[in-house]
């Protein structure tokens, strides 16, 4: 520990350097850390390269003991001196989000992001000005000060061409735009995709996070997105609800191979061919029989 009274004051861990890659704990992140030393302050963690981090005694559990380990997330406090705290922010660094202003000043604008110390937005990191209670899209990096800090300048670190992804991987979407064609999407806080206007099958809305899978990865490295399931790997959890939508209809439904495709979507939110695909697995496995009205569940 340092000698300062201070109980903010950091100081590098003086036993063996292998600590720090044991933790490699990072500003902006969740880490689990030991707890190494009581304070009237708090208690301080053990953040490696970081130096000794103060947890404040209102976010330090009960009955917390030295050698413990807490998962915290690290950042800067209003001072920029570098804390920990037990609250969850809504993002970290190197993600994006969508988040509300809760102040504006004559520098830029603070975020709600969960935590105490709100999330700076300059001005010169704004497409637009921004007015208390708009909402944002924005993208947390670390400024060239070393403080954390948000830009609606998404363009400067998400990417157009995608690497490492392929047709029907399951991704973590952003909603961040609309277009003529779709809606535009974060895909894994790190790539630009594209929802098509036709795949949509139901309601979306920009700032929404919501799970996807890689619909088609294009020529130029470019992503088309789809909310559901592609090809086959859609059809399993389809299965399921139809059987549960027989069951509770009596063991018939009235929506065969040759419903219209809007009656097919009212009622599973899917296209055509893949309920087809999904009612042909269940004829297949000897499940229901598909009759000229609709299908029905056999008896075993």
């Amino acid at each position: 520990m340092s000698d300062s009274n201070s109980p903010y004051a950091n100081s590098k861990p003086k036993s063996d350097s292998n600590k720090a890659d044991q933790y490699r704990p990072e500003i902006g992140r969740y880490a689990t850390l030991p707890v190494v030393e009581h304070h009237p302050a708090g208690c301080y963690l053990d953040g490696g390269d970081l130096g000794d981090i103060l947890l404040p005694n209102k976010q330090v559990p009960e009955n917390t003991e030295i050698g413990d380990k807490l998962k915290v997330f690290i950042y800067l406090d209003s001072e920029d001196r570098i804390i920990a705290t037990m609250q969850r922010p809504r993002v970290l660094i190197r993600q994006a989000a969508n988040l509300q202003v809760v102040d504006v000043n004559d520098t830029g604008a603070f975020l709600d992001w969960g935590l105490a110390k709100d999330l700076f937005l300059p001005f010169s990191e704004q497409k637009q000005r921004l007015e208390i209670d708009q909402h944002c899209i924005v993208y947390v990096h670390m400024d060239n000060t070393g403080r954390l800090a948000a830009t609606t300048r998404l363009n400067r670190f998400i990417k157009d061409e995608a690497e490492g992804l392929k047709v029907g991987d399951k991704v973590k979407l952003l909603i961040a735009g609309r277009t003529q064609m779709g809606y535009k999407a974060i895909v894994n806080d790190e790539y630009w995709g594209l929802i098509h206007n036709e795949s949509i099958r139901q309601a979306i809305r920009i700032g929404q996070r919501v799970e996807g899978y890689v619909r088609k990865v294009r020529d130029d490295k470019k992503l088309d997105l789809s909310l559901e399931p592609i090809g086959y790997k859609k059809v399993d959890p389809l299965k399921a609800k139809i059987l549960k939508k027989l069951k509770d209809s009596n063991g018939f439904l009235a929506v065969g191979d040759k419903s219209p495709a809007e009656l097919i979507e009212m009622h599973f939110g899917v296209s055509k061919r893949v309920y087809k695909m999904a009612i042909g697995k269940l004829y297949k496995e000897r499940i229901i029989a598909i009759e000229s009205n609709g299908i029905r569940l056999l008896k075993k």
